[in-house]
């Protein structure tokens, strides 16, 4: 009798070990879940990171392209902005000459001349998109006049341009010069 109570005292200590044995086993596989759902949520978490990364990437990335196309429309929209603010002074003194007066046939030959290369030079603005600002009559604008008098003229309303001193002159949409203006109050 004693074998057997050896033997099932073994039989219970082999279940009793075996039973400590699967609470290792259960403690380590709820270890592992826990860590692989830990992991899960890490990754989960880098995967988020890395998209919003790569969609602020491709955000700056199109901005860049789209700032780019802008600047070369821009570029070429005003390439002649330039030359053209240098041919102004040139533009000013032929209108200047052309104002004088004369009894010599000689000297009007000489203003006729200087007229046609006066057009031709207008016709050359004209076709890059430079036109001259229209200002006596019109209402006084900031944005594209510069008042340099200011005086009280009957038959204009107030803050009406009544004298041009200089002409204006705008780029497609851009000013290049102002008008220079005398501006009723």
């Amino acid at each position: 009798m004693e074998h057997e109570e050896l033997e099932a005292a073994d039989a219970v200590g082999s279940e009793e070990a075996e039973i400590s044995n699967d609470k290792p086993e259960e403690v380590s596989l709820e270890e592992q879940l826990k860590e692989a759902l830990n992991k899960s949520a890490e990754l989960e978490a880098k995967l988020a990171d890395a998209e919003n990364r790569y969609i602020r990437l491709q955000a700056d990335f199109d901005n860049s392209r789209r700032r780019a196309r802008l600047d070369i429309e821009a570029s070429e929209k005003y390439r002649a902005q330039k030359l053209i603010s240098d041919l102004l002074p040139a533009i000013d003194n032929f209108e200047r000459a052309l104002q004088m007066e004369t009894d010599s046939e000689q000297v009007k030959s000489v203003l006729q001349g200087m007229e046609m290369v006066y057009r031709s030079l207008l016709e050359a603005l004209k076709n890059e998109g430079a036109e001259q600002i229209e200002s006596v009559g019109k209402e006084f604008d900031p944005h594209i006049h510069q008042a340099v008098m200011q005086v009280e003229v009957e038959g204009f309303e107030s803050n009406t341009v009544v004298e041009e001193f200089q002409k204006g002159y705008i780029l497609k949409d851009r000013v290049i010069r102002p008008a220079m203006v005398k501006v009723n109050q």
